[in-house]
């Protein structure tokens, strides 16, 4: 009798034992299944973009989200193109978050931001509106038009129409040179577009930016072959060895940025640049005097600056800001809409800095000497694209200056 007993107790643990195995099995399914068909969904949204079809749920480039919903997960409805049929679920995408503050840095980066603050190497001495100011998408792009003067440096700028830089810059303004353009895409560098396969797809637009040296050779497939303008920083063009040897800097117009203290006119920045460039400047212009090669007016990042720090929540880095949003703005006075790849980091975020290089930082999203988590946070703000497209392909899409209406 005891032995029965004993038998049935152990067979009940047994069947408690399996059924425990096997709800643990079909959960360790479904979460695969779900992560498996989010695969597929990319990869299948890829192929209806190679194909000119629009993907389903996508959203036209037009269409912005809707500022009622949690700005981490915003949900864009799949229609039904035959009619209206019973509600189906949405699309959760957890993007970046436009409101995004200090408190989302780690330790390490607070402490950096604090540092710049309390450093303040550009002799900032802000006196706008600000912190904290909320503008509407429609104001804030009208603002950037209208108090961002995109322009290079001229013969006609002392101390760049004495002798000494004779025959060095373009004869031509660089609004001969390039645009007006339809569709414009700016390529960060980010180590996210490894394995991104938006190479095609960039490779589509009228005009395609790039940064420093950041190469196509080798990485085709995910960034694309075409380059229209390249924007270097003046750290780049005077310490890289490369700059006068790699092939790579003969294709397209190039474009050097060097910030002056906060709001210097040219002399003064001229006699204090933050990277002595000017002799390498010359130097290439002699190895390629055909090739247009402009220098960007120092005053222009710090009239970004203020519009940043003016509707950011908090006081931000004290430093001119990133070549990426320095690109965006000056692809955003040539093009009718410009779109921006891995600037806002999409699903396959990542601490690597660069997409050719190896070098892990954190830094390189959220920001340390640049204001880029506060730049990150303008962009979303801006973007007329889909949460989806963010969170899938790293791609905002913002419209020019040219075809705004203020």
């Amino acid at each position: 009798m005891i032995h029965s007993s004993l038998k049935k107790k152990f067979s009940c643990c047994v069947l408690a034992f399996l059924l425990f195995v096997v709800i643990c099995v079909w959960k360790e399914k479904k979460k695969g299944s779900y992560y498996e068909s989010l695969e597929l969904q990319t990869k299948g949204f890829q192929v209806l973009r190679s194909l000119g079809t629009p993907a389903p749920g996508s959203g036209s480039p037009s269409a912005s989200s809707s500022s009622a919903q949690d700005p981490h997960t915003n949900s864009q409805d799949l229609s039904n193109p035959r009619g209206p049929t019973k509600a189906k679920p949405k699309g959760t995408f957890q993007v970046w978050n436009k409101d995004s503050s200090s408190k989302n840095l780690i330790p390490r980066l607070q402490k950096i931001w604090k540092n710049y603050l309390s450093m303040n190497k550009y002799k900032v001495s802000y006196k706008g509106p600000g912190p904290g100011v909320k503008l509407s998408a429609e104001v804030l792009r009208c603002r950037l038009r209208d108090h961002v003067n995109v322009s290079m440096i001229e013969a006609t700028d002392f101390p760049f129409n004495t002798s000494e830089w004779e025959g060095y810059l373009p004869e031509e303004n660089i609004r001969t040179k390039a645009g007006p353009w339809g569709r414009c895409a700016v390529v960060s560098s980010a180590g996210s577009l490894k394995s991104s396969r938006l190479g095609r797809e960039i490779d589509d637009h009228d005009a395609v930016m790039r940064f420093n040296g950041a190469p196509t050779a080798n990485f085709q497939q995910d960034v694309g072959t075409k380059t229209t303008i390249r924007l270097m920083n003046s750290q780049f063009v005077t310490k890289d060895r490369l700059f006068f040897k790699d092939d790579l800097y003969n294709e397209g117009i190039l474009i050097v940025w060097d910030p002056s203290l906060y709001h210097a006119d040219i002399p003064k920045w001229y006699q204090n640049p933050d990277y002595s460039f000017f002799d390498n400047y010359k130097s290439y212009r002699k190895l390629h005097p055909d090739q247009p090669f402009y220098i960007l007016r120092p005053q222009m990042p710090w009239e970004l600056w203020d519009i940043i720090q003016e509707i950011s929540p908090e006081e931000i880095q004290p430093n001119p800001p990133s070549s990426g949003v320095l690109g965006i703005i000056i692809m955003l006075t040539l093009c009718d809409q410009v779109d921006i790849y891995e600037f806002l980091p999409s699903k396959r975020k990542t601490d690597v800095c660069y997409y050719h290089q190896q070098f892990f930082d954190k830094a390189c999203t959220m920001g340390a000497y640049h204001p880029l988590l506060f730049e990150k946070n303008m962009v979303k703000h801006l973007n007329q694209g889909t949460d989806e497209d963010i969170y899938l392909f790293g791609k905002a899409t913002l419209p020019g200056f040219r075809s705004i209406r203020c």
